[in-house]
């Protein structure tokens, strides 16, 4: 049996949301599209998708980062996308 590696997925709970947050983050500067992109290690194109709601949908590691540097807690941005029945199903059949 193949191993499967899961990949937890956050979804942006708001572009606008996420456009406020980054003008007035904690530490009272901007977040720029390519300083978040650099620091999620992604294209400044992903960000600004996320910025029109064109991508909803981030790893865990983009989500810590943009909400890391916008000194925000990451549920304020971001929610856990569910999995559904089935997946969790496949992931138990791995597993054991």
């Amino acid at each position: 049996m193949s191993q499967q590696t899961l990949t937890l997925r956050f979804r942006l709970r708001s572009p606008q949301l996420l456009q406020t947050i980054r003008e007035h983050t904690g530490d009272g500067t901007r977040a720029t599209t390519r300083e978040l992109a650099e620091l999620a290690n992604v294209h400044p194109s992903f960000i600004g998708k996320l910025l029109k709601g064109e991508q909803e949908t981030v790893t865990a590691k983009v989500a810590f980062a943009i909400s890391g540097r916008c000194g925000v807690d990451l549920l304020v941005l971001w929610s856990p996308v569910q999995r559904t029945a089935a997946a969790a199903t496949q992931v138990e059949a791995v597993a054991s």
